[in-house]
Order: C-alpha cells, then sequence, then structure tokens
C-alpha cells in the first residue's frame, strides 16, 4: 500500500484535536507498538523514536531518508522514496506500508502515516508522522507468529 494526498488541512492536527480515551489506547497497545517521528525538509534528516529505530535497525535516532529505507522489502524502497518525495515537494498526506527485513531475524510489518507542511518556502518544511508495528513478525516463508 502506497497512498498520497494533497493535505485538505488547512493546518495538522495537534495532539489533543482528536477524541481518543484510554480504551481506544490500550485496544491500539494490545495490537501494535506505535512512535512519532520527524523529518526536517530543510536539512534532510529524520528523528525517530527509540522504538522506532530499533525496529528499522539503527543504532540512532537520527538519520537520514536511505538509512531509514534499506531494510524495508527490496521491491518497496523506490516506491516509498518516491512517495517522500512527492511530500516534500507539496502539502501532503500519505501512508505506506512494507516489512524491515534483518539478517537472520523474522520480517517486522511496519505502517506509516504522515504528513507534509510548510512547503511554501523552498527547503523548507517538516513532515511528520507515526509508524505503527504489529505484534507479531512474518518468517521467511510468509507465516505470522506473535512477537515480544
Amino acid at each position: 500500500m502506497f497512498k498520497i494526498a494533497k493535505s485538505a488541512f488547512v493546518s495538522p492536527f495537534v495532539p489533543g484535536s482528536v477524541s481518543f480515551d484510554a480504551s481506544d489506547n490500550e485496544l491500539l497497545t494490545q495490537y501494535c507498538i506505535t512512535e512519532r517521528w520527524t523529518g526536517d525538509l530543510s536539512n534532510g534528516l529524520f528523528r525517530l523514536g527509540d522504538k522506532a529505530a530499533r525496529m528499522h535497525g539503527l543504532d540512532q535516532r537520527n538519520c537520514g531518508l536511505l538509512n531509514l529505507v534499506r531494510r524495508y522489502e527490496p521491491q518497496d524502497r523506490n516506491r516509498v522514496l518516491e512517495l517522500f518525495e512527492q511530500a516534500a515537494t507539496a502539502s501532503s498526506s500519505f501512508c505506506f506500508s512494507t516489512t524491515i527485513n534483518t539478517t537472520g531475524a523474522p520480517r517486522q510489518p511496519v505502517f506509516c502515516i504522515g504528513e507534509s507542511t510548510g512547503l511554501e518556502q523552498r527547503y523548507a518544511g517538516t513532515i511528520i508522522g507515526v509508524f505503527f508495528f504489529p505484534r507479531f513478525q512474518l518468517d521467511r516463508t510468509g507465516h505470522c507468529f506473535m512477537s515480544q
């Protein structure tokens, strides 16, 4: 799944602007690990949370786009790069899903939802989003099993 759409929002959602109660949060954490991330279009750096960095096989929370996608499914990397390129040129919302491959380890599905804003000036703007990591992994044959 790879989708991008021009943002129809005058401003992005701000924390607390959408109702979300404790039972929703419990249900979400039962099925997946979530973590926010940000990207600064003026310097090309992404800042991930600790869990997202670890899931992506990164030693540091700050990284470039190529390091972020390097462990994604090979057939998905270029599509994700194109999606980020489109989001960096026009304020938009986007989503994608793929799996993360690490040598000798099960594959971890990942879903990403984000939006880009502040692109009125050249080489400016921000991309923000959230990663969802389901609490299961896939073995090399495609069968899933629960992870910790």
